[in-house]
């Protein structure tokens, strides 16, 4: 067949069939790339219309009521938009307000996503119009401090649809009569509440029946516990009929800064979960291994766990991380599809009885399971012999290290004969230097390697020693390192988006 050079003709973007044409724009990764090609003719221009289905708007955008009116009239299939006002100061301009909010239910009919950010002038009254929006699948309500629980009720009785609700930072949402109702309902597969001063993890037991169905759930308390707090207005000790409900369907769940004591508060959903995948506990305090060794038992699916301890009162007067070999014991022997596992020590000295796991335990685990994926922070039990047997972890392709301070560059040469290591990240891991890390890349063929923080390893030892590479030698002190792992993203903001 001639091509169409050869039979002397050109073919311009007009001529394209409009299928190519959508496949062509639909495969642009950016909104630029977007708002440029609709540039281009009067044709691509509409069809780029017609397929976007999703828009940010940030504070560049004012004023807030005409330009979203105007988004909407071209953009006619939006089905996500996020509303992002961080940052914000009044010479950007005017937020989108209730108004606002009105105007966009009633000319955006297919959405289906919608995410409020740092929206300081949309209040509960605002919230009432969001019930227009038909198709409404998806909520996600960060740092609103105008929304109350009065708001939200008339959300939980509007959405009629509404099956992920996420809320972050909403300081004045308290009472749970919206949760009672959506647990009712029934509806809800994702439930996140992140750092809602007046929500507490006894009101959130009043979900009742709404558990059943729920497949996420994602509790983060805006403060780091250090002691046994109970006795709230929604607390009580003899109503057991709180913690008589189920989760058998519930495959993620991430419990943060919380406080529990004899299976009373949410660290009873270890307990009663059959089909965790993903597990992460953030300075739960409570959690025990009786706890670990029952959700172990009862989920030979887990692949995730990712654990942040912190000493605390266990067994009488003895100051230690409440969980023990014992715990690793039970998920070596029963989860044999966990593939990513994730240790950070908080406020812990190398001596015992402060630190309740052994290298014996983690060494245990991570040969007895398909680890993929090992992070280690401020794991100061874990040596170079440690090291040793990590490398012949069978599956092991990323591995992250972070402020361990017993590794040395002789357990980083044991890397070098690990059988399927491809990513390694180093991070305030003083102890190592450039020989330890150039034994490892001469060995292995690595696809990433990450430093960051290593003051002994310098920018010219990594260089070109993989793939790709990621260097920063700005290395605080111990101090801002334990300031991090308590306040930092990764314990305050889990699923920032």
């Amino acid at each position: 067949m001639r091509s169409p050079k050869q039979c002397g003709c050109t073919i311009s973007m007009e001529d394209l069939p409009e299928a190519l044409l959508g496949e062509i724009i639909k495969r642009l990764p950016t909104t630029s790339d977007l708002n440029s090609i609709s540039l281009v003719s009067k044709r691509l221009y509409t069809i780029e219309a017609e397929l976007r289905d999703t828009i940010y708007v940030g504070c560049g955008v004012s004023p807030a009521t005409m330009a979203l009116a105007s988004l909407c009239s071209r953009f006619q299939n939006l089905c996500k938009v996020e509303f992002n006002y961080s940052g914000w100061t009044t010479n950007h301009g005017m937020q989108l307000d209730n108004q606002g909010l009105h105007m966009f239910s009633s000319c955006c009919p297919l959405l289906t996503d919608l995410t409020l950010s740092f929206c300081s002038y949309i209040d509960d009254s605002g919230l009432g119009f969001l019930a227009c929006f038909k198709k409404l699948i998806s909520l996600r309500f960060k740092a609103l401090p105008k929304i109350t629980s009065a708001g939200l009720l008339s959300v939980a009785v509007g959405c009629k649809s509404l099956s992920a609700l996420r809320l972050m930072s909403c300081k004045n949402v308290g009472s749970v009569e919206w949760l009672e109702y959506l647990g009712k309902n029934g509806l809800l597969e994702e439930l996140v509440v992140q750092n809602c001063k007046k929500i507490d993890q006894f009101n959130l037991l009043t979900f009742g029946s709404g558990w059943m169905k729920l497949q996420k759930f994602e509790f983060q308390h805006w403060y780091l516990p250090n002691t046994f707090m109970f006795g709230g207005p929604s607390y009580m000790a003899g109503n057991q009929s709180r913690y008589d409900f189920c989760c058998d369907f519930l495959k993620d769940l991430t419990l943060a800064r919380t406080t529990t004591e004899k299976e009373i508060g949410l660290c009873c959903l270890l307990r009663k979960c059959k089909a965790l995948e993903n597990l992460a506990l953030y300075y739960a305090l409570g959690v025990h291994d009786n706890d670990m060794i029952t959700l172990a038992q009862n989920n030979r699916n887990l692949k995730r766990i990712s654990l942040m301890l912190t000493p605390q009162h266990c067994d009488g007067y003895v100051y230690r991380t409440s969980l023990t070999d014992d715990s690793l014991k039970a998920l070596a022997l029963c989860c044999p599809r966990l593939q990513s596992f994730e240790l950070t020590f908080y406020g812990c000295e190398p001596e015992y009885p402060e630190i309740g796991f052994t290298q014996k335990g983690l060494v245990m685990l991570i040969q007895s399971c398909p680890i993929r994926e090992l992070t280690l922070s401020g794991v100061d039990i874990f040596n170079d012999k440690g090291m040793k047997a990590l490398a012949c972890a069978q599956f092991l392709e990323s591995l992250k290290l972070v402020s361990c301070i017993a590794i040395t560059d002789a357990g980083m040469h044991h890397l070098a004969c690990s059988p399927s290591l491809i990513n390694l990240a180093l991070e305030l891991c003083n102890g190592l230097t450039d020989r330890g890390v150039a034994k490892v890349v001469r060995a292995r063929k690595l696809e990433s390697l990450t430093i960051e923080k290593c003051s002994r390893i310098s920018l010219k030892a990594v260089q070109g020693a993989a793939k790709t590479v990621h260097y920063t030698d700005d290395c605080p002190g111990y101090e801002e390192w334990m300031e991090r792992c308590v306040y930092g993203p990764k314990v305050y903001d889990l699923h920032a988006f």
